[in-house]
């Protein structure tokens, strides 16, 4: 289950591998010339295995993939690079591209036009800082609405659709929630952002190109605060659909037990579902009747090249090659179902599973989070001062002490 995009923490290496190479119990090791050395989660090791094993017949080289806890990659690659034992290359989220510059653990890579046009523009750009593009990436993620269609045939247009369905259900017994979404004792705004951007606020500004504006912060804006209080009205204090007590520990069971007709959910979600009982549909969280499309953060999976590893050259040869191959991203998507950002693959799973068709489509308002060292500083207090706010309290102070923590944060 998940909250938020993991951000910058650095956590203490400590690494199990297994791959052509290293044996279970064996110690994590970093970049060695002859040896090309990645790092992943153990969920997607096994096919980037496969793909790692006909790269290093092809090129005469070995290659050890080494299992590391996703949350925990960002971190132990900044600390590894440091102490001159980072991998070659490592799978991780587009969010950790500023921080993962920002203490030069990254190196640019050079995308052929053919290999890059067979990718999802909004991806590639997910992934480029002051202008290089800092990882491949192979998958999307976004939050979307799924619905009980026994309880809920049809699938809101409005937010206020949204209550007005789950309420009748609920006052005549048939659930216990209106709707399942994780709020979180310390916020989530992950999952916020939808409404939140809806009812008109933002978290920074965008230029005039629709890129991120890290020095425009906008969380005490007029719009924001209004916002907040818009998405307040169905708080606590106020209608009671959103409310603090429901996390991501318990939000998926509300729904698969059949105790929620609408469910805020996201791909991590989709393999509980189908081995449930509820017959469910996707599509698109509804924006409030006179707001804005509710705008998920789009999220995105990539392949980064370390900077300095002793095959540098041959783990961008990889990147590039493997990375945006179409085998490849199914035998990733096999292995831990994501939306691919690879034009044929994505075509492929959606036609054997819609699911995935109408995850995409759900995310089409979506924009991609903002990937600059700036972001990891905001959610904490952002989240806290949202859950503040969901839970009674006033909106117009919460956000102004979390843009003051913020603003201190990243030295505005």
């Amino acid at each position: 289950m998940r909250s938020a995009p993991a951000l910058a923490g650095l956590a203490a290496l400590s690494l199990m591998t297994t791959a052509c190479g290293g044996g279970d119990g064996d110690e994590g090791g970093g970049s060695q010339e002859g040896t090309l050395v990645i790092w992943s989660d153990p969920d997607r090791s096994g096919a980037i295995q496969e793909a790692a094993e006909e790269f290093a017949e092809a090129n005469g080289v070995e290659v050890d993939v080494q299992n590391v806890s996703f949350d925990d990659i960002q971190g132990d690659v900044v600390n590894a690079h440091q102490a001159g034992n980072a991998p070659d290359l490592f799978l991780g989220a587009h969010d950790w591209t500023g921080n993962l510059m920002r203490n030069g653990a990254v190196q640019p890579i050079e995308l052929p036009s053919d290999r890059a046009e067979g990718l999802d523009g909004t991806a590639v750009e997910a992934m480029e800082l002051d202008g290089q593009l800092l990882g491949v990436p192979y998958a999307q993620e976004n939050i979307f609405l799924m619905r009980n269609t026994e309880l809920a045939p049809d699938a809101p247009e409005t937010f206020e659709e949204l209550v007005e369905a789950g309420t009748e259900l609920k006052d005549d017994g048939e659930v216990d929630e209106v709707l399942s979404m994780a709020v979180d004792q310390e916020g989530d705004p992950f999952r916020m952002n939808a409404l939140m951007r809806s009812a008109g606020g933002d978290l920074f500004g965008q230029d005039a190109d629709g890129g991120w504006d890290a020095e425009d912060l906008r969380v005490a804006s007029d719009e924001t605060v209004e916002a907040m209080e818009a998405v307040a009205e169905y708080g606590e204090d106020g209608e009671g659909v959103l409310r603090r007590s429901i996390d991501t520990e318990n939000d998926a069971a509300l729904f698969f037990d059949g105790e929620a007709p609408f469910f805020v959910a996201g791909p991590w979600n989709l393999a509980d579902a189908g081995d449930s009982d509820v017959e469910f549909d996707i599509s698109a969280i509804p924006g409030f009747e006179d707001g804005d499309p509710a705008s998920p953060y789009l999220g995105y999976q990539a392949f980064f090249v370390t900077e300095g590893g002793a095959n540098s050259a041959l783990a961008e040869e990889f990147v590039v090659n493997h990375v945006t191959d179409t085998d490849f991203v199914l035998d990733l998507y096999d292995a831990d179902p994501r939306t691919p950002v690879q034009t044929e693959a994505l075509d492929t799973v959606s036609e054997d599973d819609p699911n995935i068709a109408a995850v995409a489509e759900a995310g089409e308002d979506g924009l991609a989070m903002p990937n600059f060292p700036e972001m990891g500083e905001t959610w904490k207090p952002l989240g806290v001062a949202q859950a503040q706010i969901i839970g009674g309290e006033d909106a117009r102070e919460a956000l102004e002490n979390a843009h003051e923590q913020i603003a201190e944060r990243i030295g505005q």
